[in-house]
């Protein structure tokens, strides 16, 4: 990487990533999911992700962060009183043209790092420009996590460490770059509950293990009958009246699978009483749940696995958890779940938390028990 005193950065944002997270829509790639999307309720929260990562930068940016006007980077940068300068013009309602556009234009500027914020769909987009031009291999990027799916490993673990990463860039520190996989994931069957995914390419990433993500990894037979067993103990220790939000993944199905129910793997479901209320919910249905007040003392508990390889627990595919529900909920009645193997596959890394609220990670933080097994808990560092 060329290290120099002052770097010429690049910021692109695609504001419209993630918008379907919320809404439990699994996805935001597509005009007509995003227009469904704001129909529902949904609010755009790119801008919000990438002021946390801008928050890093404030007091080390030494020259105009180089960008596109609007939503696609000039209103953020703006909001965080960071030094800008617009290089391209665009409508307000943005597609995956004007983000290719984007970064033919930086690269012709000459910039020494590019920042993104979205998602899969956003990686894919930026890698398609950088071969156009020929500088897949040279221009090192840094994505800042904003998107509902995100199984690429170009993206930091969090806005705050994307933040983190060009400030330390900025300031001289020297970091080794590697080439890290762009997901193609199809969307269209992710929203049908299958994962298909396959590497699309790949683009020059610093090589910080713990502040940018590793690519998600799927399980193995092998674990099929510790995930079995967790299912089990999460069953058996099921308490009456209690609603029980299970997230997504394979683990937290075979919860369902026991309870004989039906479920959405890769959504949200609801149990009382080891009774399926309702399968695949958003937010605000969530919300709605938690403040009925025909159910008095109402307790309600999350089951959450990591994903493998990433180790995230918050913030990948479930933001349907968002902070508010999060926090109705409380800390103490979030259950996460996952086999020994999947936390050997973290190399000693700590499970990672990126709700989107900076205040409710540092409050999620800490050592947390674990349910590896029947009656097995493991010790384990929530980061």
């Amino acid at each position: 990487m060329k290290q120099v005193i002052s770097m010429r950065l690049g910021l692109i944002i695609n504001p419209m990533s993630g918008i379907g997270g919320t809404v439990g829509f699994k996805g935001s790639d597509g005009r007509e999911i995003v227009e469904q999307a704001l129909v529902q309720g949904a609010q755009p929260k790119a801008g919000e992700r990438v002021l946390l990562a801008m928050e890093k930068l404030t007091d080390v940016i030494k020259q105009p962060i180089l960008t596109v006007a609007g939503a696609m980077g000039a209103d953020v940068l703006e909001q965080a009183g960071i030094a800008h300068k617009v290089i391209m013009q665009t409508s307000v309602e943005t597609t995956a043209n004007d983000t290719e556009k984007a970064v033919l234009e930086l690269c012709d500027n000459n910039i020494d790092l590019l920042m993104f914020a979205g998602g899969d769909g956003t990686a894919r987009d930026v890698l398609d420009a950088l071969n156009d031009n020929g500088q897949v291999e040279t221009l090192p990027v840094i994505g800042i996590p904003a998107g509902c799916k995100i199984h690429s490993a170009v993206y930091a673990v969090t806005p705050s460490r994307a933040g983190e990463l060009v400030a330390m860039l900025e300031q001289g520190e020297p970091l080794s770059v590697k080439q890290a996989e762009v997901m193609d994931l199809d969307e269209a069957a992710y929203r049908d509950g299958k994962i298909s995914a396959s590497c699309y390419g790949y683009l020059s990433v610093p090589v910080d293990d713990a502040r940018m993500q590793a690519m998600k990894q799927g399980g193995v037979n092998h674990e099929e009958i510790a995930v079995q067993d967790i299912a089990s103990d999460v069953v058996e220790n099921m308490e009456d009246d209690v609603l029980y939000f299970i997230g997504a993944g394979t683990t937290t199905a075979a919860v369902m699978d026991e309870l004989g129910l039906e479920n959405s793997l890769l959504g949200v479901d609801v149990v009382r009483n080891r009774e399926l209320l309702a399968n695949d919910v958003n937010e605000t249905d969530l919300l709605a749940l938690l403040n009925d007040r025909s159910q008095k003392n109402q307790v309600a508990k999350i089951v959450v696995t990591a994903i493998g390889g990433q180790g995230h627990v918050f913030g990948r595919g479930n933001q349907q958890f968002s902070p508010t529900v999060i926090a109705k909920v409380g800390s103490r009645n979030i259950i996460v779940i996952a086999t020994n193997e999947k936390l050997r596959s973290l190399q000693g890394r700590p499970l990672l938390l990126d709700t989107g609220s900076s205040q409710l990670d540092e409050e999620l933080a800490g050592m947390r028990q674990i349910v590896t097994g029947f009656e097995q808990r493991t010790l384990y560092q929530l980061s």
